[in-house]
């Protein structure tokens, strides 16, 4: 590394943001590049470790050191060659990624974690704005016709990968738009749609085909596609919410935290239309039931929205603002985080259980909840505590508990197994069906957009893979 004292000389620098007062106003991304000097300087805390845990931490495997070296020698040309050798899209990742990598900073230790996930952003920035990032080459067209369903984070890597390979690709999405959970579900004021667009321009001048409002297995069978398509990847994510069988979950005014964030999303681009009953927070009392960061994504929105009032409501007990003894370095640290959305407004509140729903004329006007002790959390066994029952007022209930699986309409079109958790059985990433492979949520279950990119990548070496074989024990003409 060029600066061994890096981490010694220069505290961890916090990013920086619009002030809570301004921004709330808006739904653009809020985020403030650092002055001219800060990445440099940022990025020579990186200590060159023997073992760089952080490479490990990183479903993806970046070579985070080494891009760290790139950026605090100014050759941010390089830094950003590195970090696309194994991250499809680090523009996405520098902003919505949990950044596993910084927990597992050989730094963290006794001191704070190198700041990843910002240097990656503006290298991602910076390699836009110099005109770095530009259509991929494509190798010799292979004459092999590859259907990937879904345009998640996970669909477009495979794409992308299976396209620079010189496979024809047509990637089928049922919503309007491409992008999957990263337009839909995600808002804007942490990943401008603009940036999801850029993106997608440039795979389309690769040749890649996006044909959008297509739900496979209702507009086109999937008979059709295995008759007119070598192989097909499917990236569906893992859509059906979980649900709280709770009585009262059908009064209006109760509704999953997914919906919510696509409706705001699609009114922002002028997508959404009157035909459907809009869900606003605006003058209400909203709940929101899930403590994670979709729940933090509800109350963020719900702030911009006008809300009266929000409390984010959680099971699980209030983490430590430390590890714990049990929970050593370099796992995922639980302890407390706070959003930028928790610092707009609202409430937060743990170890509370949802009882049921109250309503008047079938509207929401209430939620009855209890506090409750933990007794095994492996177990999920829990005791309610006495005399602690109350009622919470409220207007606008949203479930953010996570989600169940991947939807089995489209499996069971295609023939595929399903497992215990509801995801596509796969042997690696080869589904039940010859020519059928599946990646990313739909696959493994809710995770993360790193491990959604991933697996997308992983998805594309086995199905080349499987027509290199099928193509040689043919004729022996298949291009590798």
């Amino acid at each position: 590394m060029g600066s061994v004292k890096g981490f010694l000389n220069y505290d961890r620098k916090k990013k920086q943001y619009e002030h809570p007062e301004t921004r709330k106003n808006h739904f653009k991304e809020f985020s403030v590049s650092w002055a001219k000097g800060e990445y440099e300087q940022q990025a020579s805390r990186c200590m060159d470790c023997g073992v760089p845990f952080c490479q490990s931490g990183c479903p993806l495997g970046n070579k985070i050191p080494d891009f760290n070296d790139a950026v605090y020698n100014s050759n941010w040309k390089e830094a950003w060659r590195i970090l696309k050798t194994t991250n499809n899209f680090p523009e996405f990742t520098g902003r919505i990624c949990p950044a596993p990598c910084e927990a597992s900073c050989v730094l963290g230790l006794n001191n704070q974690a190198v700041n990843i996930e910002h240097i990656e952003k503006e290298i991602s920035e910076m390699a836009f704005r110099e005109g770095w990032e530009s259509p991929f080459n494509v190798k010799k067209d292979t004459g092999k016709k590859i259907a990937i369903i879904g345009s998640g984070p996970a669909g477009l890597a495979a794409a992308e990968e299976l396209r620079k390979l010189g496979h024809s690709i047509t990637v089928f999405e049922r919503d309007q738009e491409p992008g999957g959970l990263l337009r839909y579900g995600i808002p804007d004021f942490k990943l401008e749609k603009r940036i999801i667009e850029r993106r997608i321009a440039l795979l389309q001048s690769t040749g890649i085909d996006f044909k959008t409002g297509i739900e496979v297995g209702k507009d086109i069978s999937t008979d059709t596609l295995n008759i007119e398509f070598d192989a097909t990847v499917l990236c569906i994510g893992a859509t059906v919410p979980r649900d709280l069988a709770i009585p009262g979950n059908t009064l209006n005014g109760v509704h999953f935290a997914m919906d919510f964030l696509k409706q705001q999303n699609q009114l922002i681009s002028g997508e959404f239309t009157s035909d459907y009953p809009v869900i606003s927070a605006k003058g209400k009392r909203v709940v929101v039931i899930g403590g994670g960061d979709t729940g933090a994504d509800c109350l963020g929105t719900s702030v911009r929205q006008g809300a009266e009032s929000i409390i984010q409501i959680e099971l699980m007990d209030k983490p430590p603002l430390l590890r714990a003894e049990a929970n050593p370095w370099p796992e995922w640290p639980m302890v407390i985080s706070e959003s930028t959305s928790h610092q707009e407004g609202g409430k937060r509140d743990w170890a509370l259980l949802t009882k049921r729903f109250i309503g008047e004329n079938g509207r929401l006007t209430g939620i009855e909840t209890v506090r409750i002790e933990w007794q095994n959390r492996h177990e999920f066994l829990f005791t309610e505590v006495p005399g602690s029952t109350q009622i919470v007022p409220c207007d606008l209930a949203l479930i953010a508990i996570g989600f169940s699986g991947a939807e089995k309409g489209l499996a069971e079109e295609f023939g595929l197994k399903l497992d215990s958790r509801s995801n596509i059985e796969s042997s690696g990433y080869n589904t039940s069906k010859a020519n059928v492979f599946a990646a990313g949520d739909c696959r493994r279950g809710q995770s993360l957009i790193v491990w959604a990119i991933a697996e997308g990548r992983r998805v594309a070496k086995a199905a080349n893979v499987h027509l290199q074989l099928s193509v040689s024990s043919a004729s022996g003409s298949f291009q590798k």
